[in-house]
């Protein structure tokens, strides 16, 4: 049994990352302020005998000094989260990106220097490649961020910063990290109050409400369901040679949005048309997009059995159940 901390646990990727732990006999402490997540996403394992919720904050030194001596691994899951949420509070997500990712790994580097090596999984993002033009991306391919003058690009930034942090301590002081980049994940318990696709049109196609597509829906990403993601970052922190590495974490089929919207309008059996909005009016005047987001996994296929289990559609054909009830 593996004494787990999960930063972020009561987020949408987090809550599912704490439930498979507890599946696989593991002792997990969820920690999460709840800004962004909610206690009913982990109403399922509430007593659990084995878990334990924390709301609070994990820069509270008191908080990492009577938890992290007790810690095996730590899932590092907290940061902002949304498009939406991300255009409307740069200040927070640039700080809320970095501030806990560094006094984690500090504190984390104290507890190696004392003979206890706690290893960290550090959750990123698709966001930090930018908008590099390559068709596919590769976790050694350049950063490609925008002016600083476009706020959108703040995250990536950030994030990257979190992922420099974390190799640097792995460079300088051994400290085993393994760094994920997220691609689109989607599944049960995804808002789509932040700006979230699937959730926005399964909604608007489930009350046959328009489905609003930004620019002109062209824009391709790949949707993986969360339940092979967090399959896959376990799989990870378990494989020793992924160790200081960067991995792409996701979906490498791509859709369109416009073809995604068709698909969940066909799935649902909705009646519900598509409207199409421009960024501005969506985000304001200062914002800029990517067009293309699709990785490469073949590094993540030569590291780990990644086999996803869920195809687009069927994860689809749930939600919209999901959603009916």
């Amino acid at each position: 049994m593996k004494r787990i901390l999960v930063t972020g646990g009561a987020g949408f990727i987090g809550s599912h990352l704490t439930e498979e732990l507890l599946k696989r006999g593991n002792h997990v402490i969820a920690v999460d302020n709840c800004s962004t997540g909610s206690t009913d996403n982990l109403s399922q394992i509430a007593d659990h005998p084995n878990f334990r919720f924390i709301r609070g904050s994990i820069l509270d030194p008191k908080l990492l000094d009577e938890l992290l001596p007790i810690t095996d691994h730590v899932y590092h899951l907290a940061a902002a989260v949304g498009v939406a949420l991300i255009a409307q509070e740069q200040i927070n997500t640039i700080r809320n990106n970095i501030e806990p990712t560094d006094l984690l790994l500090e504190r984390l580097n104290i507890e190696s220097e004392l003979g206890r090596d706690v290893k960290f999984f550090l959750a990123s993002s698709s966001e930090v490649y930018g908008k590099n033009p390559k068709d596919t991306w590769d976790e050694e391919d350049d950063i490609v961020l925008g002016a600083t003058t476009r706020p959108r690009w703040s995250y990536g930034a950030s994030k990257a910063i979190d992922e420099f942090l974390a190799l640097a301590y792995w460079q300088q002081k051994k400290l085993p990290i393994v760094v994920g980049r997220f691609f689109n994940v989607i599944g049960q318990r995804q808002t789509g109050r932040y700006g979230m696709v699937v959730p926005r049109f399964v909604e608007a196609a489930v009350a046959d409400q328009p489905l609003v597509v930004h620019d002109d829906g062209q824009q391709t990403r790949c949707f993986a369901d969360v339940r092979d993601i967090v399959a896959t970052v376990i799989e990870l922190m378990d494989c020793p040679a992924a160790e200081g590495q960067v991995f792409n974490i996701g979906s490498d089929q791509p859709i369109s949005i416009n073809d995604l919207a068709k698909k969940i309008i066909e799935v649902s059996s909705s009646q519900s048309p598509i409207k199409y909005q421009s960024y501005t009016e969506a985000y304001g005047l200062d914002f800029e997009d990517t067009r293309h987001r699709v990785p490469n996994l073949s590094k993540l296929r030569r590291t780990v059995s990644h086999a996803p289990k869920f195809d687009l559609e069927a994860t689809l054909k749930e939600l919209v159940a999901a959603n009916r009830h």
